[in-house]
């Protein structure tokens, strides 16, 4: 690892792409935008994108290697063939590394960086809740291949042995409710088992998991790194002490035979979207609490006379978000693990299937569709894309709009819905 100072804007030595001491006074966006430097080879301000996937050998005979072995400590001096590094992917994982204080990887998507970590942890048993039903997938395809177990999260800790794995999203797909990392840590550690944490929905600066235990952690980049609906990404990012015990180095092994590599495009993309990564997460997480708070007052109003909340109860029936779980907030462990922001999704659940499905088509600002994290707001009847959760529920992804705009669409909306179902109820 290095020990000099970061190569910052040009300047000094940084030797691999680990968190670099150089970079810790930094704040996160000059992390965002600086980690990479010292791979800067040209006079670019923006990086170039790199499309080759093959690269040419040193032309000194003297300087050739037969193999270069990689790990988390050597240098990314060279490149050879695109499945194993390229400059764009490289990159970007450089400042993964640093602002996820971890060794990281990228892959192809979510689902298959998942479906990796899965292949190199080899579990017999694995435990999880609901949430994203492409985990739960993933999760089937090597039930067939390998006969792993699933277990409901909250098992009993003596059902886990050595080298399963307690698995948890928080915040969770779709709803947005948080959970206690630090308590599924000490679970899965007393019986020799890994935390692993899917951290999509509270990426930096919201959430730090391996403050509380956890031994990979998984984003799908797709969604906030990404961050513009324009680019599909998996990453795995490592605990420094398990990386002192190779799992970094048989990760990236891995990666070479399975084939899930992120492209040069999706490399150079993630780039330019993590550079702005902490502008769009703080506002997106602040305007979903806001909204939220809007919404749950408006839901339990008790004035006779607040037409908006009128409106809102008549097609609201539920709203969920860590913002809401006052008891997690009141004994402290959710405003330390969550110290950025609350998330930007949460989900609402409709008096009626029937308003469900027609409310996206009455707002104006967010889009219909399905994932998340952009800088679009979106919102998803789920049932179309996931056939287990309610079928009145949606999911609600905010964007980077004015959160006062979305309110306003979101009441126009609530209102052409329920003056739409006062005046069938008459016919």
């Amino acid at each position: 690892m290095a020990t000099t100072t970061a190569l910052v804007n040009g300047h000094g030595n940084a030797e691999d792409h680990r968190p670099d001491p150089g970079l810790a006074d930094l704040s996160l966006s000059s992390k965002t935008v600086h980690a990479d430097d010292y791979l800067n080879k040209s006079r670019d301000v923006a990086p170039p994108l790199h499309v080759s996937t093959t690269f040419r050998y040193n032309r000194d005979p003297d300087q050739l290697k037969v193999h270069r072995g990689e790990d988390a400590d050597e240098p990314y001096d060279g490149h050879v063939y695109s499945r194993y590094t390229a400059p764009n992917t490289t990159r970007f994982e450089a400042i993964l590394s640093d602002i996820l204080k971890g060794s990281a990887l990228s892959y192809a998507s979510g689902l298959s960086a998942f479906h990796a970590m899965l292949i190199f942890l080899n579990p017999k048993r694995i435990a999880i809740r609901d949430g994203y039903h492409g985990c739960h997938g993933v999760i089937g395809v090597h039930a067939k291949l390998t006969g792993l177990k699933k277990l409901d999260i909250d098992c009993p800790a003596e059902e886990l042995q050595p080298g399963d794995i307690v698995h948890i999203e928080t915040p969770l797909n779709p709803m947005g409710s948080a959970y206690n990392l630090k308590a599924y840590a000490d679970k899965a550690h007393s019986r020799g088992a890994y935390l692993t944490v899917d951290s999509t929905f509270g990426p930096p600066p919201l959430q730090d998991p391996f403050l509380w235990g956890a031994d990979i952690i998984m984003h799908s980049g797709t969604k906030y790194i990404g961050g513009h609906s324009d680019m599909l990404c998996g990453i795995l990012v490592v605990n420094p002490a398990r990386v002192k015990e190779g799992w970094w180095n048989k990760l990236f092994d891995e990666r070479l035979f399975l084939g899930n590599v992120m492209g040069s495009m999706e490399g150079w993309l993630g780039v330019r979207s993590l550079r702005t990564l902490e502008l769009r997460v703080e506002r997106q997480s602040h305007s979903a609490t806001k909204l939220v708070a809007w919404l749950n007052s408006a839901l339990h109003s008790e004035k006779s006379d607040d037409g908006e909340a009128r409106i809102v109860r008549d097609v609201l029936a539920k709203i969920e978000h860590a913002s809401l779980q006052e008891q997690d907030i009141k004994d402290g462990w959710l405003l330390k693990q969550m110290s950025g922001g609350f998330g930007p999704v949460f989900s609402i659940t409709m008096n009626e299937q029937n308003f469900a499905r027609r409310l996206p088509s009455k707002l104006q600002l967010f889009h219909h569709a399905t994932s998340l994290g952009g800088v679009d707001s979106l919102i998803e009847w789920r049932t179309m894309s996931d056939p287990g959760v309610d079928t009145r529920l949606l999911r609600v992804s905010i964007g980077v709009e004015g959160w006062k705009d979305l309110k306003n669409d979101l009441l126009q909306a609530f209102k052409a819905l329920s003056e739409e179902s006062q005046e069938e109820s008459k016919r």
